[in-house]
């Protein structure tokens, strides 16, 4: 139970970092509608940036910035690929995905991964100062947060929301929904990518494959921040913070999982699953309520053939 315990607090820094992740997930899948699976590569695309920039010698905040911008890049391929060329949405984020992991080599010179070491780079975050991470990665969600809070509230925010909620209806309004859709990808695989360069300085490096299954990940912590949290989170805002809340639920979860005896290579199984159930459980709510109110009519109906 000790071993339990003293993991608990990586498990927090490492949720809170993939938290932001979810923020990034949430924009395209809960605004958009869509499941944007361009994450899995601009994850790890930002990871590889931050880290070849930062040992060539980098701040830290500019090589995160710059990890930023990748995503962003990565993005918009996504958004043209969508709007432009007319690929389904979940196919152009296959394709980006895909030409990611090339893109990735190269930026690492060829090689499968890169070490970043505490000894010789001035890290914003890492392994061995957990409430140190937690606290950089918090300030960073809590920022991201503010910022995306900002920008939806602005003319061209509230167009991109319109945009998710009805297209048809958008276009009448004069939106041009292809640009939104490009500037929601954007955005998102920008802080998606952020992330990324976040959970490399934690964990000390980066690699080519770090990215795989994130879309996944980011996920479960959408659905398990909204499930949990979503009668009491009404403001936007708030909602974003329960897809963090998501985050760290999820990895501290895990951890019990991992301490119960769980092997290792399982995860991505137990991940799927953890997904599944939390995805349909608004449709079980619904079929159950929906069951109620059939019961409810058929008893008044008798009740009222009763009375006549």
């Amino acid at each position: 139970m000790g071993a339990l315990f003293n993991a608990m607090p990586g498990a927090v820094a490492q949720g809170i970092i993939w938290g932001i992740m979810a923020i990034g997930v949430y924009i395209t899948f809960k605004i958009l509608d869509m499941a944007d699976l361009t994450v899995d590569g601009s994850f790890g695309t930002g990871g590889v940036v931050l880290v070849v920039c930062m040992t060539s010698g980098m701040n830290a905040f500019l090589a995160l910035l710059l990890a930023f911008l990748a995503g962003c890049a990565a993005g918009l391929v996504t958004g043209i690929l969508h709007t432009r060329f007319g690929i389904p949405a979940i196919l152009a984020g296959i394709l980006t995905q895909l030409a990611l992991y090339s893109i990735n080599l190269r930026i690492l010179g060829g090689s499968a991964n890169m070490p970043l070491s505490v000894k010789k780079f001035s890290l914003l975050l890492n392994l061995r100062n957990i409430p140190l991470a937690i606290l950089v990665a918090g300030l960073f969600a809590l920022f991201v947060i503010a910022a995306l809070y900002w920008f939806f509230g602005t003319e061209l925010g509230h167009a991109l929301r319109a945009t998710g909620a009805n297209q048809a209806m958008a276009r009448a309004n004069g939106i041009n929904t292809s640009t939104t859709k490009i500037i929601a990808l954007i955005l998102s695989n920008g802080i998606v990518a952020l992330s990324g360069g976040l959970l490399a300085q934690y964990q000390g490096f980066a690699d080519v494959n770090m990215g795989r299954g994130a879309i996944v990940i980011g996920l479960a912590a959408v659905i398990i921040g909204e499930v949990i949290f979503g009668k009491i989170f009404r403001n936007f805002a708030l909602r974003l913070l329960a897809a963090v809340f998501g985050g760290i639920i999820y990895y501290l979860v895990l951890q019990i999982v991992l301490w119960a005896g769980l092997n290792a290579n399982d995860l991505k199984l137990f991940s799927a699953i953890v997904v599944a159930l939390f995805l349909g459980i608004p449709y079980w709510k619904g079929q159950i309520f929906a069951r109620r109110i059939g019961r409810n009519a058929a008893a008044d109906v008798k009740g009222g053939d009763g009375n006549a």
